[in-house]
This record gives structure tokens, sequence and C-alpha cells, in this order.
């Protein structure tokens, strides 16, 4: 068990913060599954760009890497593209 008051806050903080990135990271990973499964142009370039904010603001606060992002982003353009 902790010894300082400062050891206890960051045990507390660090629980809040994984929760909060677990929620975000979970919503991104439906949501781009979502994306994916669509198979309508017009629903398709609406998503698009709320899935790639999605995605840059968990690269933002290194979440997930910058390149899987960026990957991700690219082929989920691809997809929107070819439908």
């Amino acid at each position: 068990m902790a010894n300082h008051k400062s050891a206890l806050k960051r045990i507390r903080s660090n629980d809040v913060k994984r929760l909060r990135n677990k929620y975000q990271h979970k919503t991104t990973r439906n949501a781009v599954r979502k994306l994916r499964a669509l198979t309508e142009k017009k629903e398709a370039e609406a998503l698009f760009p709320k899935v790639a904010g999605m995605l840059d603001k968990l690269a933002k606060t290194n979440v997930i890497h910058k390149n899987k992002a960026a990957n991700l982003k690219s082929k989920l353009a691809k997809h929107v593209a070819a439908l």
C-alpha cells in the first residue's frame, strides 16, 4: 500500500485516466466498425470526419500511436472513396 499522500492521489488519478482512455478507445473502435459496415456513400462521407477526429484525439493523447491513427484514417478514406 502507498505510504505518501501524493502516491494515493496518483493512484486515484491514474484510475480515472485509465477508465477515460478505455472508454474513448472503445467508442472509437466501435465507430470505425460502424463506418466499415456502411454501404451508402452519403452516410459514410458524413461519418468519416467524426471518426477521423476521434482517431486524431486518441493519437494526440497517446492512447494510440500516431502512425496507427494515420493508417486507420487512410484505410477508412480508401473505403469511403470506393463506395
